[in-house]
């Protein structure tokens, strides 16, 4: 089967069905590895109990999308 009539019986499926494909593709690209995965854990945990516990203030998100474009549309 070509690329292109790949892409179009795929993109003629239901959104569920192709975030399926769209994420096993993305999965074969850049394969799973349990280290990083850990990695993420304990960072998110360690930032959450941040959180909780005061140390760290969170910013909201369009604060940091704001400050994001200043940055890049200078």
């Amino acid at each position: 089967m070509e690329t292109k009539n790949l892409i179009e019986e795929v993109i003629s499926l239901p959104v569920e069905e192709r975030a399926i494909i769209a994420d096993s593709i993305l999965r074969s690209l850049n394969p799973v590895s349990k280290e990083i995965d850990q990695k993420w854990i304990e960072i998110s945990k360690r930032r959450l109990e941040e959180l909780k516990s005061g140390k760290t203030k969170a910013i909201p998100g369009n604060e940091v999308f704001d400050k994001i474009w200043q940055r890049f549309s200078k």
